[in-house]
């Protein structure tokens, strides 16, 4: 396999900590660091990037550390692959190891100009469009703002010490998988502000700015393999790289407020209206991707390239994209969607990759509302055929069901409800779960319970 090796080509040495990265995962070191990466190496630059996790991944912090923060992504497919030595990261933190304070204390610096997210869709303690009041951590941080324990607490925790620093406001740019994923961020960052001070949520809705973002990059948890790939590759271990599909794409509302990172020189697209792209990607995408996470589970499968190499999965999805999702988006003239459609089978099935799926299906009750449930509406309100989007639910109650359910933060009532003796309608019925419209259309519980019906009797326990 022929392999390409790219090294830092900027001064390393040049990079100040303007750029804070909450939930530094593997999917982080993939995407938006790679844009930075090369956006610094094209039109060089002070951006550096200090990374954070809240929760877990002290160890992984750690290491990161140890490697004088540096590591590798290798973009592998059949074919061969691009090793890539990523030298963005200037500093790591983690509350365990260095403080409640440390993460707003950064945020209040004067150099910070760029928070970005990947926390996935729990992490924004989000009810119907806002904050939810509910979630037992937004209680904790609101009773004690000083030391938060969510990535909205400690965002608002920053700013105010921003606020009190005298200094401006900055940019809080999601990479999550959400519809109109900026808009959201501010909801409920400001819901929380407005509860604790409402001079400091009017301060944030004056000078920050949270732009929508699409992104695009299948990136696989590290297994065994990978890592061995890795080190093939290399010629040695490094435990903080990453394995992930060549393909990457980045579409960003261009709203920055205290100066823009070089992510376009990265590669990454600035436009005015990210919504036709990202509603293109989390139905054809993330939409397929759940659908066979959940039916695939039930074939007998394990990884999504496994999928692929069953015909009639195969066949499952492309109708999925094309009769079922494609007819709901409305997409710019130049974006060809069967085209599309086609290379997202292809990048499915590279053998590279090994993207489990119980790590897809995971969190499924926070991704079916975009994913598979708004698809769903459209076609009830227009008449349209939905099979394999009835399917695709069905599947999920089915594993669930079968004991067979990924982690989910809604896992208690998703366990209680299918022990009902009509488990579809108890979980379709679960509060904020199914949006009112469709909850309400009486075809979608009937359709929901044929696709149940029709599933097999017995399922193999991948």
């Amino acid at each position: 396999m022929s392999t390409e090796i790219v090294t830092p080509g900027f001064d390393t040495a040049a990079l100040k900590p303007r750029i804070l990265h909450l939930g530094f995962g593997a999917f982080a070191r993939a995407h938006p660091m790679v844009y930075l990466s090369e956006g610094l190496a094209k039109a060089g630059g002070d951006w550096g990037v200090v990374v954070a996790r809240l929760n877990s991944g002290r160890a992984e912090i750690d290491a990161l550390d140890a490697a004088g923060h540096r590591y590798h992504v290798a973009e592998a497919d059949g074919e061969g692959a691009t090793l890539r030595e990523i030298g963005v990261v200037t500093g790591t933190l983690h509350p365990a190891r260095d403080g409640i304070g440390a993460i707003p204390d950064l945020i209040a610096t004067e150099a910070m100009s760029v928070i970005l997210l990947t926390v996935t869709e729990k992490g924004y303690c989000a009810r119907s469009g806002g904050l939810d009041r509910g979630h037992a951590g937004i209680i904790a941080d609101l009773a004690a703002p000083q030391t938060p324990g969510t990535a909205i607490g400690v965002i608002a925790e920053g700013l105010a010490r921003r606020r009190a620093a005298g200094l401006g406001g900055l940019t809080v740019l999601s990479c999550d998988n959400q519809p109109e994923n900026g808009h959201l961020t501010r909801a409920v960052i400001l819901d929380f502000a407005e509860a604790r001070d409402p001079a400091l949520a009017a301060w944030i809705a004056e000078t920050c700015t949270f732009p929508c973002s699409m992104v695009d990059r299948i990136v696989p948890a590290m297994t065994g393999d990978s890592h061995a790939l890795l080190e093939s590759l290399l010629g040695r271990p490094d435990p903080n790289g990453i394995v992930c599909e060549p393909f990457r794409q980045w579409v960003i509302e261009d709203s920055f407020a205290a100066g823009r990172p070089p992510f376009a020189e990265g590669g990454a697209e600035l436009v005015a209206d990210v919504r036709p792209f990202e509603e293109m990607k989390l139905r054809m995408l993330n939409g397929s991707h759940t659908m066979l996470a959940c039916r695939g589970q039930l074939a007998g499968h394990v990884t999504v390239d496994g999928c692929m190499g069953d015909a009639a999965l195969r066949a499952k999805a492309r109708r999925l994209m094309l009769e079922e999702q494609a007819p709901t988006l409305s997409v710019p003239q130049s974006v060809d969607l069967d085209a599309y459609a086609e290379a997202l089978l292809t990048r499915f099935a590279n053998p590279r990759l090994r993207h489990r799926l119980d790590q897809i299906a995971s969190d499924s009750s926070q991704k079916m509302p975009q994913r598979l449930f708004a698809p769903a509406l459209v076609h009830l309100e227009t008449g349209g055929d939905w099979p394999v989007t009835a399917e695709s639910i069905a599947a999920w109650i089915r594993l669930l069901a079968e004991g067979r359910g990924s982690a989910d933060p809604r896992k208690e009532e998703l366990d209680a409800a299918v022990r009902d003796t009509d488990p579809v309608a108890a979980v379709l019925a679960l509060p904020e779960l199914v949006p009112a419209g469709l909850a309400g259309h009486p075809g979608f519980l009937p359709g929901i319970r044929t696709a149940f019906a029709a599933l097999p009797d017995t399922v193999a326990a991948g």
